[in-house]
């Protein structure tokens, strides 16, 4: 079995933003990228299905040469090699239109990637790969075996839980609980030196979307604080100055 594990190079959840460039672009000044959370849990199950049942996988990032980084931790956590398309993942179609390219051309089994980026947080690159090779997309997808050519596959639905059975070849949006995240220890970061990186250039179409402005949300405003026992006092600012109710 062939699995496809696409990633993100995203800021650290703790980073504070900034824009430059009259607020088109990120400022990534002091800004530490990291993998994108939920594609290190897609990164995590295909590891272990590797383990379990001696898949290869290959680790596919859109990105530019400051992402490399990020693919290298993913071959130390167990990945066996690595593909770069040398490309600003901007646009959600353009991204998909890149891995669906690479997808085509490798025939894999299995296609992983997290439910969503933590930075655009769009949820829609699993579900245009899938159409574009014409097979089934599923997300988020918590639970995840594989036995021979088929997939038993929990994923979260409002209210419950899904079970579902699927054949192989698919594309999957994964989340918490699938797996757990994995840290390299040391053996793995010394073997993930060696392991190739390829590196492509894009294919397809331009970017459809283009970005005006960045702005950042507005800052909170001052609280004020209402003794419990003026509970009419509380009403009266709901009405008169939130104007809430």
């Amino acid at each position: 079995m062939k699995i496809l594990v696409c990633v993100t190079s995203v800021p650290d959840t703790t980073t504070k933003i900034a824009f430059t460039d009259n607020n088109t672009k990120l400022n990534k000044a002091g800004v530490t990228f990291i993998t994108g959370p939920y594609d290190d849990y897609a990164l995590a199950r295909a590891v272990e299905l590797k383990e379990k049942t001696g898949a290869s996988v290959t680790v596919l990032n859109v990105g530019e040469a400051d992402t490399e980084p990020v693919i290298r931790k993913c071959l130390a956590i167990g990945a066996d090699d690595a593909i770069r398309v040398n490309a600003e993942p901007t646009d959600a179609y353009f991204v998909a239109e890149q891995i669906a390219a690479i997808a085509k051309e490798n025939s894999y089994d299995l296609i992983l990637m997290g439910r969503e980026s933590i930075d655009y947080n769009g949820g829609q690159v699993h579900g245009i790969v899938a159409e574009m090779l014409g097979i089934p997309s599923i997300s988020p997808v918590m639970l995840l075996d594989i036995e021979g050519d088929t997939a038993q596959i929990t994923r979260e639905i409002e209210g419950g839980k899904e079970s579902l059975e699927a054949k192989l070849p698919l594309v999957l949006g994964c989340q918490e609980p699938i797996a757990e995240w994995k840290i390299p220890n040391m053996r793995g970061i010394m073997t993930a030196r060696t392991k190739p990186l390829k590196v492509v250039e894009p294919t397809g179409t331009d970017k459809l979307t283009t970005v005006d402005s960045y702005e950042l949300p507005a800052p909170r405003g001052a609280v004020k604080m209402i003794p419990a026992e003026e509970a009419e006092k509380l009403i009266q600012l709901l009405h008169n100055e939130a104007k809430v109710i």
